[in-house]
């Protein structure tokens, strides 16, 4: 065999590439080819592969974008669900799909991305990096701790001290800020327990309890009020839309009707919570990590509140008196007249959000209360999945495929008087698993309102059970970012929502099934024909 001389020594022995290092091609195809057919791959391929049959082999009664925009959907669910594609990239996609198969333009399809309730959330975002940036939430854990923790511990009051105090944030801010807010919180007294090798089945269940409580409770306490999440604000815009005439709903009006269902939801869900995690034993197995004088000695080495922190928490009180003072009722008009009704509840937040720029934090000179380089921690992955839930619902509405989806719930005509708020509930349930709240509310409320105009019943009889059953979104982590704000935790897995999701889902269905014929009718008089409807 001939040598080639080495460049380096010149021995003429020496091959370039020796024999032994040189694979063997049968082994080098085999191998490549099994890091191709990975499970990962297949699931990458599969969502394009679905939009493909779809669009060759599905044939709809209507425009050809109404098919295109239903082989989207499986496109993109295919993604979320298998988790493929990183989510946030998955929730881009609309950008590219939408206009390649001719749903919507590249203009339009970007405007989905950022609208009132993404500039909602953003601000909301940012004064909660505020509140974890100068320990807050630390201090709010310690006296939430302090105060329901009790001598012995009583894990279950603890855990309803921690999820009361979740749902009652959330009943004033948007419910997705209410649970990155409150999270820290409650893994601020999580991480007083062992971790690891060292950690207890008792220890790991109370630690699942609480994340899945804060999950929860924030999207329960976002219920109760107009402002507690953008599904009850697309629900009273939709209303005004399409009925002008009738009379509107107010914030006093819904939380006559939201407060008492979110109540009852909410104990259903601590009831559920504490058979599942919370034993009779827990109480002596978890005092040992939760000593109260221990607790009391922590909260006194914070000292007293400083001047920044006393001014976020001035700023954020203003947030909330601006949110439910923007618009209260037709007699007593709120501030937002002032802008003939051009502010929104992101104005709001977004301008709340820049006074952290502005004002001192009397820490060092020239410092404010917030730099962009705080701002690093903004879950930009939560921002992209709501403007694609958004991107979503408006290619549905303008491609047809809404109305082709609305001849399917036809059904829904021949059901009883008292089973229209479960059956529609359920409907709406399970579509908000696999897409977001407000997409799935933008979707299903005009069909439900062409659905009640058929059947010739007051449209909020269905267009509530519609928006609350899109609240409903327990079982996965991609049927609301508060879902993924406990999921990234790691604290708990898809098993664990699902345990827990599955009876809150059942237990709401029951308590709307309950207080819509009976509080409803008190409340929105769906007993009375509505002024102009379907105009």
């Amino acid at each position: 065999m001939d040598h080639i001389q080495d460049p380096i020594s010149g021995d003429p022995k020496t091959p370039l590439l020796p024999l032994q290092d040189q694979p063997h091609r049968s082994q080098s195809f085999h191998s490549a080819l099994k890091s191709v057919l990975t499970p990962k791959n297949f699931y990458v391929v599969l969502g394009p592969l679905l939009c493909a049959i779809i669009c060759v082999f599905v044939k709809i009664e209507g425009p050809v974008s109404s098919r295109n925009m239903l082989a989207v959907l499986a496109w993109v669910f295919a993604w979320w669900l298998t988790e493929a594609v990183p989510m946030p990239i998955t929730s881009m996609a609309p950008l590219f799909l939408f206009p390649l198969f001719g749903i919507a333009s590249a203009d339009d399809v970007a405007h989905s991305y950022m609208d009132d309730v993404i500039a909602l959330v953003l601000g909301s975002f940012i004064l909660a990096l505020a509140v974890e940036h100068y320990n807050i939430h630390r201090r709010l854990a310690l006296n939430i701790t302090i105060l329901f923790c009790g001598d012995p511990l009583n894990p279950p009051l603890l855990l309803l001290g921690i999820c009361a105090t979740t749902a009652s944030v959330s009943m004033w801010m948007h419910n997705v800020s209410a649970a990155v807010m409150m999270m820290p919180v409650a893994t601020g007294i999580l991480h007083r327990f062992p971790v690891g090798p060292d950690q207890t089945v008792v220890s790991s269940k109370f630690c699942r309890a609480v994340v899945l409580g804060v999950t929860y409770s924030a999207a329960v306490g976002g219920m109760s009020t107009l402002t507690g999440t953008g599904v009850n604000l697309i629900l009273v815009g939709m209303w005004m839309s399409y009925f002008p005439e009738a009379e509107p709903i107010s914030f006093s009006t819904w939380f006559l009707f939201g407060f008492p269902m979110a109540l009852l939801i909410f104990l259903a869900l601590w009831i559920i919570l504490c058979c599942l995690y919370c034993s009779k034993s827990s109480g002596p197995a978890l005092s040992a990590y939760l000593d109260e004088a221990h607790l009391k000695r922590e909260l006194e080495l914070l000292g007293p509140m400083a001047f920044a922190e006393k001014m976020i928490l001035a700023v954020f009180s203003m947030l909330v008196m601006l949110w439910m003072t923007r618009s209260i009722t037709d007699d007593i008009p709120g501030w937002g007249t002032l802008f003939n009704g051009g502010a929104g509840d992101g104005t709001a937040s977004v301008m709340m959000a820049t006074l952290l720029f502005i004002i001192p934090n009397k820490k060092q000179e020239g410092e404010k209360l917030m730099d962009w380089n705080k701002c690093n921690k903004l879950p930009w992955n939560i921002v992209l999945l709501l403007g694609a839930g958004f991107a979503i619902a408006d290619g549905v509405r303008t491609s047809g495929l809404a109305d082709i989806l609305s001849e399917a719930l036809d059904f829904l005509e021949q059901v009883p008087y008292l089973a229209i708020a479960p059956a529609v509930c359920l409907i709406s349930g399970t579509i908000t698993e696999f897409t977001s709240n407000n997409a799935t509310t933008t979707l299903v409320i005009p069909l439900l309102i062409q659905i009640a105009k058929s059947m010739n019943v007051h449209p909020l009889l269905l267009m509530i059970p519609g928006a609350i059953g899109a609240q409903f979104a327990f079982l996965l982590p991609t049927g609301t970012p508060s879902n993924i704000v406990g999921f990234t935790t790691g604290h708990i897995e898809i098993k664990d929502m699902i345990k827990v999701g599955l009876p809150l889902k059942i237990a709401g269905t029951a308590v709307l099934t309950l207080l819509m014929p009976t509080l409803g009718t008190y409340v929105f008089g769906t007993n009375e024909p509505v002024q102009n409807p379907y105009d």
